[in-house]
């Protein structure tokens, strides 16, 4: 029997929201074809987390620690993923379609030789074929997909484009997956990791994100996507010209070359609506666009649009909200 293998991170020791995601996922796949969803740890002092596992619908979870997996490593992670989804005969394996997620599933799918579809947005069954949908073009599709192959099928999954099932909940088997150092290798090594920033909201995992653009005319206005943000309770995004700008980090930037993101409410301001920006963000459920220009692409796609400059009106929602809280 062909199991589901769905690759589980864990942050600020619990598990990640889209790992929730991803087990829920795998359990409708797993239950359609009568197999299991064995949830896959990897990183330091990660055993904590297996319980949370179980509760978001996994059958076992197989725990392999070390200090050695502290610092995320694609090549070594791809190691020993797939030994781990070749001791429980992976018919699936899946992941979210994260900063780490990307780096890992796509040397995962080239080292087993077999077929990755990335960024899924929906997965559905046409009988018993498995039918996954994922963005095109920029977005301009939506495409259909499936796999055509016997070997284990790699699937990562947009982060917020599932939701995630009710009632999944069970007691999982836990296995200790042993970690050899002198096996797991990689040419290059990852010397640090540095903290996007404690406290703030990440941007693939917000529920509303707040982005500016050229419209803010300068570096320090950005501070007024910073105070809506911050009274909204959601992530600060930004257009790539404002990050090549050298406005605001890259960390913050939405679209083709920034982050993918799918919050259920997605404002720009002074954000003219370039395709490769509305590539990161089109997915959102709810958008409100701020520009001055009644032209400007961005209206096309939006659910509301305000017609204005937003350094006017940017600062006028963020009182409101702070008259209203």
């Amino acid at each position: 029997m062909s199991n589901v293998i769905a690759y589980c991170e864990v942050k600020d020791g619990n598990l990640a929201g889209i790992s929730t995601e991803t087990l829920s996922e795998a359990r409708k796949i797993a239950d359609k074809a009568g197999s299991k969803v064995v949830a896959a740890l990897l990183g330091d002092a990660v055993s904590a987390v297996a319980k949370q596992c179980g509760e978001a619908g996994a059958d076992k979870v197989v725990i392999c620690q070390d200090s050695d997996l502290k610092k995320f490593h694609d090549e070594i992670h791809c190691q020993v993923l797939k030994d781990i989804a070749e001791s429980e005969s992976a018919g699936f394996i899946m992941g979210s379609a994260t900063f780490y997620g990307k780096a890992l599933f796509g040397r995962l799918a080239a080292s087993m030789g077999t077929g990755l579809i990335p960024d899924a947005t929906n997965i559905e069954f046409d009988g018993d074929n498995i039918a996954i949908e994922h963005p095109g073009y920029g977005g301009n599709i939506i495409m259909k997909l499936g796999f055509n192959t016997d070997k284990p099928k790699v699937i990562t999954l947009r982060p917020k484009a599932f939701a995630p099932q009710e009632g999944l909940s069970r007691e999982a088997e836990t296995v200790d997956f042993p970690f050899d150092s002198t096996k797991y290798q990689a040419k290059a090594k990852v010397t640090e990791m540095v903290d996007e920033g404690s406290g703030q909201v990440a941007l693939t995992e917000a529920d509303i994100i707040v982005s500016g653009g050229r419209g803010i005319k300068e570096a320090d206005n950005y501070k007024l996507i910073e105070e809506l943000a911050a009274q909204l309770g959601a992530a600060a995004g930004a257009s790539r010209a404002i990050v090549d700008a050298g406005w605001v980090p890259y960390k913050h930037q939405v679209g083709q070359t920034g982050k993918t993101v799918n919050p259920k409410l997605y404002i720009a301001a002074g954000i003219s609506g370039a395709i490769q920006h509305l590539a990161g963000m089109q997915s959102s459920k709810y958008i409100v666009a701020i520009n001055k220009d009644p032209d400007a692409p961005i209206f096309k796609l939006a659910t509301w649009g305000i017609v204005g400059n937003a350094l006017e009106v940017l600062p006028a929602l963020t009182k409101r909200l702070e008259q209203e809280n």
